[in-house]
Parts: structure tokens; C-alpha cells; sequence
């Protein structure tokens, strides 16, 4: 019997999953302080697997771990859109592609 350990926040249906595939799954409920620093890992975990693969999938999956902190955070969807859109109305989005090189200050302080 191989026991694998790994100390994650995983989806909520996952140990269903692993019960149907015949295993055995131990887990335990995150208080507060330990959900936010297990989701902060998650999103880590989720952006790495994306920059390595670039599936649309990995995408969904930061999106998810997004909302979540959403939720534990008590935004909603709209006041985040509120937010994002009204920083690209004062200081842009990035459809332009550029890249700041450099600020030369003429003005000496």
C-alpha cells in the first residue's frame, strides 16, 4: 500500500473522486488562516502550470482560485470588474504590447 502525501487545497468533489477510483482520501477542513495561505499557494501552483503549458484549462483554474479569494475576501465579481475597468480607463490595458524600457528624469529634485 502506497500512501502519497501532498498538504494541498484541492477542488471540493475531489476526495469523490478518489473514493470512486477505489482509494482512500484523508482530509481535514481549513480554518480561515489556513484556507487564505492554501488558496495564495493554489494560485501559485495554478499560474506556474499555466506558464508551462498555456492550456486554456490552467486558465479556468486560476479563475477559480481567483473567485475563491473573492469570496474569502467578500467582493463580488462586479466590484472587481468596477475596479478593472476603471484602471484601464485611467491607465490603460495592455493591447498595446509595450514595453517601458526606461524613465530618463530631466528634472533634477
Amino acid at each position: 500500500m502506497k500512501k502519497i502525501k501532498y498538504n494541498k487545497l484541492v477542488r471540493d468533489k475531489i476526495p469523490e473522486i478518489i473514493k470512486a477510483a477505489k482509494k482512500e482520501a484523508s482530509t481535514s477542513v481549513a480554518n480561515e488562516a489556513m484556507y487564505r495561505e492554501k488558496l495564495y499557494e493554489k494560485l501559485k501552483e495554478e499560474v506556474n502550470e499555466f506558464l508551462e503549458s498555456e492550456a486554456p484549462e490552467e486558465i479556468a483554474d486560476i479563475l477559480e482560485v481567483l473567485y475563491a479569494i473573492m469570496e474569502l475576501n467578500s467582493l463580488s465579481k462586479n466590484e472587481i470588474e468596477i475596479i478593472r475597468t476603471d484602471k484601464a480607463d485611467k491607465r490603460g490595458s495592455f493591447n498595446k504590447r509595450l514595453i517601458l524600457h526606461s524613465v530618463t528624469n530631466h528634472h533634477e529634485d
